[in-house]
């Protein structure tokens, strides 16, 4: 499988943009891409004027949205709670074999996690998990401020502590004149965790927006079989 799996220090760090960026940005290209978040909540309490995750990710890649996501809850809460809230139970290899069915229709495969890498989709089966499962190379949104340095050493750690290759942290938004802060905090965590660093700044929900970001990215370095 040809792609890569994006995950956050938490829950709002960016993670969908950058995934839809991504994807956006490789269509644009001619690319056949596959987008796919195991879970989606939070759909009882949309952000005004902003698209859902599922939502997003659809149209950057050129899929329908509940193909994107198999399961989708509206309490914003945990995953494994959603689904007990719901009255159900998730299954984890169940999504492991959608996000496979996934990649196997596409050329390249944007993952997007669920918050942290440590949350959990069962009590048994974190992010962490999915990402072991599907074998894809790490992308780790951070934000750039006060925190990030520790969040993010944190979840990169994680990642590795698996057996997970972090291909690269972004730190989002990045602003036009970043502080002292932040441009600290970009080479402290690249020095500490010995990672490569990219940045990217606001952007919208259109999909040429979306495809102009991302190609700014190193996409080919981030991409792994």
């Amino acid at each position: 499988m040809h792609g890569c799996f994006v995950t956050g220090t938490d829950t709002g760090v960016g993670k969908t943009v950058l995934a839809a960026a991504l994807a956006a940005a490789l269509r644009a290209q001619g690319v056949r891409v596959g987008a796919f978040k195991p879970v989606v909540t939070g759909l009882d309490e949309p952000e005004p004027g902003r698209p859902a995750d599922h939502e997003l990710l659809g149209a950057a890649a050129g899929v329908a949205p509940d193909a994107v996501a198999p399961l989708r809850f509206g309490p914003a809460v945990s995953p494994h709670l959603a689904a007990e809230l719901a009255g159900t139970a998730i299954d984890a290899a169940a999504l492991v074999a959608a996000a496979q069915a996934a990649g196997a229709r596409a050329d390249v495969l944007i993952v997007e996690g669920v918050g942290g890498l440590l949350v959990p989709l069962t009590v048994g089966f974190s992010v962490r998990d999915l990402a072991v499962a599907l074998g894809l190379p790490v992308v780790v949104a951070a934000r750039p401020g006060l925190g990030t340095i520790s969040h993010t050493l944190l979840t990169v750690e994680a990642a590795r502590g698996a057996g997970l290759e972090v291909r690269a942290v972004v730190l989002t938004p990045w602003p036009d004149e970043p502080s002292a802060m932040e441009r600290s905090n970009r080479a402290t965590i690249e020095r500490i965790a010995g990672v490569p660093m990219a940045t990217l700044g606001p952007v919208g929900t259109g999909v040429g927006e979306l495809a102009a970001a991302g190609a700014a990215l190193p996409l080919d370095e981030w991409l792994g079989p």
